[in-house]
């Protein structure tokens, strides 16, 4: 006997079999028309109500129902609790979800019932901050009118299923409001979790000490960094969501301490040369390409990838030759007009001037080194040639932070100078989250690790205080007078840490609130207080030089192409500091 199938069963069955065998289809090859996300996701119910709009508890029910484990199942039995919300012909119905840290992601909604047979009308707003959750998206009329969701859809008005499910965003965010448009309706929410995607990556880099502020603030730039790690290397999960090279670089130091190798990296290096081929720019700014220099140098010495540096051979050398020839024979230069270090800086343009030469001089050492180890010697002695010129025509830091802590990193201001004069001067006022990291190398190259660590817990711990789980695309510690944390509603008569600060292109909510340039603090705890440092490429060599200053012990790991090393070092009555080093066999250790 013969079964007839209808066409429509027939071709269901033909299709899916064949995508799930992964043969041609239609004359296609599957790999050419689909890709296997490769981040990993995670439900998250909130950790708590913040608020609701119903003070007397009679249209928002049950909303403690929303705080439990879900399953992202519909359900219509009655033995189902659902948390109902219910709005007024004249007022809607809101509640307000924390979700305990900084995600990048979205939201998942599981409805049971509702007043109405057609989909209901809500709108959802993300936010990094209480105040950004309860703000209306603005555009501003300044710098092509940018908003606070141009980048990441934050604030949406959609329809929504009765016994069903829906996923909503992809953004950065803590907290999701929730309102509940159409007058007169019920719904019933069974669920609103989270949804957490990331990299599914073990922390193999570590950091405790005696002092459980300083373990906080290492975990929360490995965390910071971590969540930027998307299919490429970001700066910001809500704002750009691009790979900016200048911020790739202390995203990259954290990276190593933390991960070790990973293949965002290289990933994102190939995306950046194939978006800014040369004579661009990396960015559009020749400060990027400097960094772009430093980076592979860095990548090196971690991994000793000489295959992935070969496949770079020819845009360094390229770059190489378009800056040589750029720099006249009395040291000025014509690398571009835009000359940028970050965004506090910029007002400040002599200091300015100063920090992006002494930054081109630090690029253009390590690319000598790196010319070295693809033996290019003609463009070693280009680098030569490049540097004494510019070393005709050091300019002053202006007093500027940024400009001192470069010029010391590239050894053109002796670096106990540089922190006596402008660096430790006034502590953490005119820190910056994206040059923070460089600030506080030239501490350390000064051997003022104490000063260094005084700055960390005021600056990046302030962060913490005003309630951060992730740090910031920027920080001024004056920030911090008469206002409220990000996750409590501003109390009448204080400021809002979020909405009322910010400059630049990140005036107000447009703020970014978990930015990759600001997690360098981890990779400098790792490197300066457990005091590990690669002297050899692909971690071969190790020094082992640590600075306890006031802690009684820290101990940690550290990620290396041949395993994990582990250290921990502990300050004798004597004052002396006794280390157990545990390290795989192939590493070298050098105990200063």
């Amino acid at each position: 006997m013969k079964i007839k199938l209808p066409y429509w069963l027939l071709f269901f069955l033909i299709t899916t079999t064949a995508y799930a065998q992964l043969p041609p289809v239609f004359g296609l090859e599957y790999d050419s028309i689909a890709q296997k996300d490769e981040l990993t996701r995670t439900f998250i119910s909130p950790i708590r109500v913040m608020w609701t709009s119903d003070k007397a508890g009679g249209f928002i029910k049950n909303t403690q129902v929303l705080l439990k484990r879900g399953n992202s199942q519909s359900d219509m039995s009655r033995q189902t609790q659902f948390c109902s919300i219910k709005t007024t012909e004249k007022d809607t119905a809101s509640i307000l979800l924390d979700y305990g840290k900084e995600l990048h992601g979205g939201l998942q909604l599981v409805m049971g019932g509702s007043s109405r047979r057609e989909p209901s009308l809500v709108r959802i707003r993300f936010g990094e901050s209480v105040g950004e959750a309860n703000s209306d998206t603005y555009n501003s009329d300044w710098l092509m009118g940018f908003s606070t969701d141009d980048h990441a859809k934050r604030d949406i008005v959609m329809e929504i299923p009765r016994t069903g499910l829906i996923e909503i965003g992809n953004t950065g965010f803590r907290f999701v409001r929730i309102d509940l448009l159409q007058p007169s309706t019920l719904i019933n929410l069974k669920e609103a979790r989270a949804i957490l995607r990331y990299r599914d990556i073990p922390y193999l880099g570590s950091f405790n000490s005696s002092n459980s502020r300083l373990d906080s603030i290492w975990l929360t730039g490995a965390y910071t960094t971590h969540l930027n790690m998307q299919e490429y290397l970001w700066d910001g999960i809500k704002r750009d969501r691009l790979v900016w090279l200048g911020d790739f670089h202390p995203e990259l130091a954290t990276i190593t301490k933390v991960f070790g190798y990973n293949e965002v990296v290289p990933k994102s290096l190939d995306l950046a040369c194939e978006q800014y081929p040369l004579p661009n720019w990396m960015n559009g700014m020749a400060s990027y390409s400097f960094w772009y220099l430093i980076i592979h140098y860095e990548w090196f010495m971690q991994n000793a990838d000489t295959e992935f540096l070969d496949k770079h051979r020819a845009y360094i050398l390229g770059l190489i030759d378009q800056i040589n020839s750029g720099i006249e024979e009395d040291g000025s230069e014509n690398l571009g007009k835009f000359r940028f270090l970050d965004w506090p800086s910029t007002p400040n343009k002599e200091g300015v001037e100063a920090g992006f030469r002494a930054l081109l001089i630090w690029a253009l050492k390590d690319a000598r080194k790196l010319c070295g180890i693809l033996n290019e010697n003609e463009a070693m002695s280009k680098c030569d040639e490049s540097i004494e010129k510019l070393n005709r025509d050091i300019k002053s830091h202006n007093n500027l932070k940024q400009a001192a802590a470069l010029m010391a990193v590239a050894g053109i201001l002796d670096a106990k100078k540089a922190s006596d004069e402008v660096i430790a001067v006034d502590g953490a006022a005119r820190f910056s989250t994206f040059y923070g990291l460089y600030m506080l190398d030239a501490l350390s190259l000064a051997g003022k690790q104490d000063i260094a660590l005084d700055i960390i817990d005021d600056y990046w711990g302030g962060m913490l205080d005003m309630g951060a789980t992730t740090f910031w695309e920027d920080f001024n510690i004056e920030w911090m007078e008469n206002s409220a944390r990000l996750d409590k509603i501003t109390p009448e008569g204080m400021n809002d840490i979020h909405g009322d600060f910010g400059a630049y292109c990140y005036p107000s909510y447009r703020h970014s609130l978990c930015h990759g340039w600001s997690s360098g603090v981890t990779a400098w705890l790792t490197e300066n207080v457990l005091g590990i440092k690669v002297l050899e490429a692909g971690c071969k060599t190790l020094k082992i030089d640590p600075h306890l200053v006031d802690l009684d012990w820290v101990e940690g790991t550290f990620p290396t192409p041949f395993g994990i090393v582990k250290v921990k070092h502990v300050k004798l009555e004597n004052g002396q500091i006794k280390s157990e080093i545990d390290a795989p066999e192939g590493i070298e250790i050098i105990k200063n």
